[in-house]
Formats: C-alpha cells, structure tokens, sequence
C-alpha cells in the first residue's frame, strides 16, 4: 500500500515537469528579448560592439535628434493610420459578414470559408501576390480598369505616396478579415436565442435589433478583435517589407515602426549604418505602446464582465 502510495505521489509530481519545455522556450524567445532590448538600450554601441553605459541618452537621441525623431513620428503616424483604417474597414467588414453567416444567408457558408482561405497563406505571399496585382504595367486591377474604359482611375498604386500606405492596409484589411468574422460569429452565437425572440416578439428587427440587441451583447468580441487589430497594425511589417521593402518606399510614406526598427537596429540596405541602441531603445517604446494601450483594453473587457 505505502508503495502505491509513493508511486501515486511521484506520479502527481511528474505532472509539474510538462510545462517546462514550453516555459523555457517562451522564457528564451519571448522573455529574454524584452530585456535584452532595454539592456542594449543602455549602452552606446559601435556598429555591432558595446560601448560605455549611456542610460537613456539613445531614449533622448530617438524623440530628439534628426532624423530619427521624425522618422519616428512619421512611422507613428502611419501606424495609427494602420489601426484606424483596418477598424473601419476590416472590422466592419467582417461584422456584416459574420452577421450574414449568423443568420443563415443564402452562400453564407461559403464566404465564411473563403474570406478565412488567404489566412493560410503566407503574409510574404501574400505581399509579393499583390504587389504583382498592383503593378501598375501589368497589374491585373489596372488592366481591368484599361478594359472597363475607366483609364482614368488607374495608377501606380505602390508608386504614388498617396495611395501606396492606403493600398497595403487594404490588402491586410483582406487578409485579416477572416479572423475577424471568425471571432465575431462566435460572439454572435453565444448570444441567447431567446433573447434575441423576445425581442423579435416586441417588435425589434433589422437595424434597430443590431444596435439595440447584438451590439450590447458583443461588447466583448469587439474589444477582443480591437486589441488584435491594435497589437497587429502596430507590430505590422512583413506585408510592409514584402510590397515596399525596408525603406517605406516611396519617400517612407509606407514607414512603420517595425520597418523603422528593423532599418534603424540591422540597416535597411548596404547604404545604411546600423544603430542598435536606437533601435533597442525604439522597440522598447514599441513594446510599451502596445503593452500600455492592451493592457488598458483588457481592463474595459474585465470590467464589461463584470457588469
């Protein structure tokens, strides 16, 4: 019996060593950069050699000196741009979307596959598709403008600064819906039937049922899909660097803060000089944008709860 019992207790401590792998690797590859960045934030460095401890000076250099302090608002600005536009578009998008597949509309089943397919794809894919798409020779939107006689509208999508930045938030609108919709069908079918009856039986439907009914009920997916849509606009750089390359071209009126950090800590070209306290220091103010503004989201999404 006491035998048994030593196995059993050895068993319930075994248990414990499972989550080990997975808590070192997310320690090495999650934690560890954190403070490495601010640690490297600290000290003056010669190409890829630490120098002296500086404290905050790269800090100071980074909201101060040109031209960094105006890349950096300037990256800034496109970012929120980014977060903006992707509520308005994405998002919405995807709410009358999920609503449609919510309520069993003819081909309903179908869009909810095909709007989540481009999330299997690669983002560099999907960038270098549609920067093939947008080219503005051969391009299969101005081809079809040519054709539809409407050559008036077309024109050098990437090439243009005002419509390049527009341009790659729309094609992350595309690919990001799916997720979206995803998230918000569940938040839709977890609202009670018979509350949404009940209401059908006072009276309330089309447009009034969603503001009145299914919104208050969804408050919780909406900031769910909010933080998401927040943390991705502002880490967004893949489908930046696959369509416009590490410059924000043309002339960074593509530049985002990522893009900034990756050109500013590793040098975007041969031409550039590598600045890795800057770029330390710049991720560590990306790192405490998105944490500060999530953190704030997720206390409105306990306090929702809780009421």
């Amino acid at each position: 019996m006491a035998g048994k019992f030593e196995r059993l207790k050895r068993s319930r401590w075994s248990i414990h060593l499972y989550p080990i792998p997975a808590l070192a690797i997310y320690l090495l590859f999650m934690i560890y950069p954190i403070f490495a960045a601010f640690t490297y934030s600290l000290y003056d460095w010669q190409g890829i050699t630490r120098l002296n401890f500086i404290g905050l000076r790269n800090f100071k250099n980074l909201f101060t000196l040109e031209p960094f302090n105006t890349m950096f608002w300037n990256a800034f600005e496109h970012n929120v741009i980014y977060f903006v536009v992707q509520m308005l578009v994405q998002n919405v998008m995807a709410f009358i979307l999920a609503y449609f597949v919510y309520k069993k509309a003819t081909g309903s089943e179908f869009l909810k596959v095909a709007y989540f397919l481009p999330r299997l794809l690669s983002v560099i894919v999907v960038g270098f598709l549609w920067k093939l798409i947008l080219n503005p020779t051969y391009g299969t939107i101005n081809v079809l403008l040519n054709k539809l006689g409407l050559d008036a509208w077309t024109m050098p999508w990437l090439g243009d600064p005002k419509t390049a930045l527009l341009s790659i938030i729309l094609v992350n609108c595309w690919f990001g819906v799916g997720l979206s919709l995803l998230i918000f069908l569940a938040g839709l079918q977890s609202i009670p039937g018979e509350v949404v009856e009940a209401a059908r039986m006072d009276g309330v439907k089309g447009f009034r049922m969603i503001r009145s009914i299914i919104l208050p009920l969804m408050l919780q997916p909406i900031i769910m899909v909010t933080v998401l849509t927040f943390i991705q606009s502002f880490e967004a750089f893949e489908l930046v660097y696959a369509m416009q390359g590490s410059m924000g071209e043309p002339y960074y009126s593509t530049d985002t803060m990522a893009v900034f950090f990756y050109r500013t800590a590793f040098g975007g070209s041969s031409s550039d000089s590598v600045a890795i306290g800057l770029g330390s220091a710049l991720a560590v103010v990306m790192f405490a944008i998105i944490v500060t503004i999530s953190a704030a989201f997720l206390a409105l999404t306990r306090k929702v709860n809780s009421q």
